[in-house]
């Protein structure tokens, strides 16, 4: 992860399950719980994925997570973590396509009449 403007960092994991790939899954997610909190991660949302809105064929996915990092390091820290390298397995066996998309929070910024803030897990607006 080359790029890094420090701070936390926000995973986009985009997930199409092979077939009878969430079993895989989801017993590969019961098993990095341990490894986020060991890092300092946070499961942010973890959802199935609906019928897009907008999106070009074939970009519909069966699942989304949102996962929190407290900065890139940790998260690359966390996957060479010999430990959690032997539960890699599962989520490629559970997984026929993955996007998975480092996110940067925007700098707080004047958007027209709109102000761009950060919102937390709970869907407050944090103020900064």
């Amino acid at each position: 992860m080359e790029e890094d403007p420090g701070g936390p960092v926000v995973m986009v994991n985009l997930l199409r399950f092979a077939p009878d790939g969430r079993a895989s899954y989801e017993e590969y997610s019961r098993r990095a719980a341990a490894f986020l909190k060991r890092y300092g991660g946070e499961l942010l949302h973890a959802g199935d994925g609906g019928t897009p809105l907008v999106a070009e064929d074939g970009q519909a996915w069966d699942a989304v997570l949102l996962v929190r990092y407290p900065d890139r390091a940790a998260f690359s820290r966390m996957v060479a973590d010999p430990e959690y390298q032997e539960i890699t397995g599962l989520r490629s066996r559970a997984l026929a396509e993955a996007v998975l998309q480092p996110t940067s929070p925007w700098s707080p910024a004047v958007n027209g009449d709109h102000e761009v803030r950060t919102v937390s897990a709970s869907c407050e607006p944090d103020h900064q």
